[in-house]
């Protein structure tokens, strides 16, 4: 009978939703940005009452959903709080191709929204119990890549910023020299949908400034390489590219060691 108790105990168990171990809060976010409505992701470990670093994420142009949000989850995993914020507000989330690209071009064709609309996420971030206000950094995939570039190029006071595959263009490269965070962009050396000459002016707006900065290319790597939900043909111009991937994220790993010290796991 012991051993019937002890086997339904462990089917019961095995059942039970990982955040019941490891202390994982997971939380949706209703903030404001003037009047339009934020609905972003909150995720810590609740179990750690020390304060940590604090990063922000940025979703992709399909707005925020699961990939953000795993993203977030595996951030948790390496010490950090997270916040996956919303670009677009509460309930607009892009069903295909098209309604993302209409979504995106509000932002893209206006960069000072792009950029407090971020600052919005960011401020929910840092009025965080457990965050240390002095260790954030932002990372951001595609859309969101650029976003945190953008957001950079505020003149925000953060440790860092990591893009993803994510567009290096931006109307305003006079406000390079107000970037105060050091800069880690990943890219896919393929890719079709940032073209060379954004590489190129990237490359020469960042010589001259005193900006900390890194480019790394990823050879093979198209768009959106860090996304399995990409599939895997790269002929399309977005693709999933499994090394470029483990890379990259092993590449954002050593840049919060230096931002912040060793990863609190």
């Amino acid at each position: 009978m012991k051993m019937v108790f002890l086997v339904l105990a462990l089917v019961v168990l095995g059942m039970m939703p990982f955040e019941a171990f490891a202390g994982l809060h997971k939380e949706v976010v209703e903030y404001k940005h003037g009047d339009v409505v934020l609905e972003g992701y909150l995720v810590y470990e609740d179990s750690i009452k020390e304060s940590r670093p604090g990063i922000l994420v940025v979703h992709d142009w399909m707005g925020l959903g699961p990939y953000a949000q795993r993203r977030a989850d595996q951030l948790v995993e390496l010490g950090y709080v997270a916040f996956a914020i919303d670009m677009y507000g509460k309930g607009i989330r892009p069903k295909n191709s098209d309604e993302a690209a209409a979504q995106a071009a509000i932002y893209r064709q206006d960069r000072p929204l792009m950029r407090s609309r971020a600052q919005a996420g960011l401020d929910v971030l840092m009025k965080q119990p457990l965050v240390d206000t002095k260790k954030i950094a932002a990372i951001g995939y595609c859309f969101g890549g650029g976003t945190v570039l953008e957001l950079a190029r505020s003149g925000v006071d953060i440790a860092g910023v990591v893009s993803f595959h994510g567009n290096l263009d931006t109307p305003h490269p006079e406000d390079d020299k107000n970037i105060k965070a050091k800069v880690l962009v990943l890219h896919g050396a393929d890719d079709p949908f940032v073209p060379q000459k954004d590489v190129d002016a990237f490359w020469e707006a960042m010589k001259q400034t005193d900006v900390d900065w890194q480019l790394v290319l990823y050879a093979g790597a198209v768009h959106s390489f860090t996304n399995i939900d990409s599939g895997n043909d790269p002929s399309t111009g977005s693709a999933y590219n499994e090394i470029a991937d483990k890379r990259s994220w092993q590449a954002m790993r050593t840049f919060f060691g230096e931002l912040f010290g060793p990863s609190q796991k």
